[in-house]
């Protein structure tokens, strides 16, 4: 069974997002990660870009494909895992934390109901 944590948050695109009070981590699952493989880029916005709910803000290439990443929640880009641009691996080998994409700044928190928790996550990705 796919690690799926309860306190995360969920998109259909197979983000993640784990809320501290208004800052938001964004990363892809785990099942995101194995469906694509090894990833062997990531293009990631710099800080201080806005992100909106929904919008493409970056992208993964993998030796299968290559997928856009969607904003869980509309905000301002704080912080990125510059660890990733040069290597990344931790996006392979822990997706779910050091793998981690950048963190939001959210804007409204009333977005968060938009997005799925761990039970309809796991409903998805169990018909897959």
């Amino acid at each position: 069974m796919k690690v799926i944590p309860e306190e995360f948050y969920y998109t259909k695109d197979h983000e993640w997002a784990l809320v501290d009070e208004n800052i938001v981590t964004v990363g892809i699952t785990t099942y995101a990660q194995e469906s694509l493989g090894e990833v062997v880029y990531v293009e990631i916005p710099e800080a201080g870009s806005k992100v909106v709910q929904n919008q493409t803000f970056g992208v993964v290439e993998s030796v299968k494909a290559v997928s856009d990443l969607y904003a869980p929640v509309s905000g301002t880009l704080i912080e990125v895992n510059e660890m990733l641009i040069d290597n990344p691996g931790p996006v392979n080998d822990s997706p779910m934390e050091d793998g981690w994409l950048i963190r939001i700044e959210m804007d409204n928190e009333k977005e968060l109901m938009e997005l799925m928790k761990a039970p309809d996550y796991r409903k998805i990705i169990d018909k897959k």
